[in-house]
């Protein structure tokens, strides 16, 4: 990975190459969330009814007192907006520009943790240390990443640009760019066809690859073709079936 789709701050962020700025920070925050949300009906709804939206506005200004010596005034404000909002970000956290939590509730962001440009979570995302060390403990999140709800990044890592973390994966070793992580402990799955920078988000939850699943089935089906080829039928013993289109045969399960 260059350095370029390494460093998030280096991203102007939106797309479309908007400057940053303070202005331009919150235009691209609320304009990301009408983007994404297909609930989301004007920028005035956005403004007032979006914890998400409520959350990162609050942790722009909880970061500026933290950097600015105020560091227990930047707790303080973070300790309220969680108990407003559900969504625990430390003013620690550096986060850039179109950032958007779609629902928000149990989102929990650590000190260290890092995140580009126009990057989407869902409802319960942990960015989390697995140190004691003060330094570095948390996760540096690429630009343009969607990670689903539930899923954990754990440590010191990096998610490369353009990836997708699916829902309840559990994320514990850097991942390049351009990858779908799902499973546990999360499994890196190269795109055939790259995202790109002028992309829509890619909120597709649904095209998640089952890669344990569909390497079984897989072996059970080359197993099954070397018994019959050895045998001339079918072995009678009794084992699990490979699956027939999409569903497992009960009686390999005794259901």
């Amino acid at each position: 990975m260059n350095t370029q789709e390494n460093n998030p701050a280096k991203d102007p962020g939106c797309r479309d190459g908007e400057r940053q700025g303070l202005f331009g920070t919150l235009r691209c925050d609320v304009r990301s969330v009408l983007e994404r949300d297909p609930a989301a009906r004007s920028a005035l709804e956005v403004i007032l009814l979006y914890p998400g939206l409520h959350a990162v506005w609050g942790q722009r200004i909880s970061h500026w007192l933290w950097t600015h010596g105020f560091r227990l005034c930047g707790r303080w404000l973070s300790q309220i907006l969680r108990g407003l909002t559900g969504i625990e970000i430390h003013p620690g956290a550096t986060i850039g520009s179109g950032f958007f939590i779609d629902h928000g509730m149990g989102v929990v962001i650590g000190e260290t943790a890092e995140i580009g440009s126009d990057v989407t979570l869902y409802h319960g995302v942990t960015l989390g240390g697995t140190s004691l060390n003060k330094g570095k403990r948390h996760p540096t999140i690429g630009n343009r990443v969607v990670i689903g709800a539930g899923a954990k990044v754990l440590g010191a890592i990096t998610v490369g640009d353009d990836t997708r973390i699916g829902a309840n994966a559990v994320v514990v070793k850097s991942v390049p760019p351009n990858t779908v992580v799902v499973g546990v402990p999360g499994q890196n799955v190269a795109r055939t066809t790259p995202h790109k920078k002028s992309d829509a988000p890619d909120l597709n939850h649904a095209s998640l690859p089952d890669v344990v699943g569909v390497s079984l089935v897989q072996l059970l089906e080359r197993v099954e073709a070397l018994e019959t080829r050895l045998d001339g039928h079918a072995v009678e013993a009794p084992h699990v079936h490979a699956p027939k289109g999409e569903s497992w045969a009960g009686e390999d399960f005794a259901i």
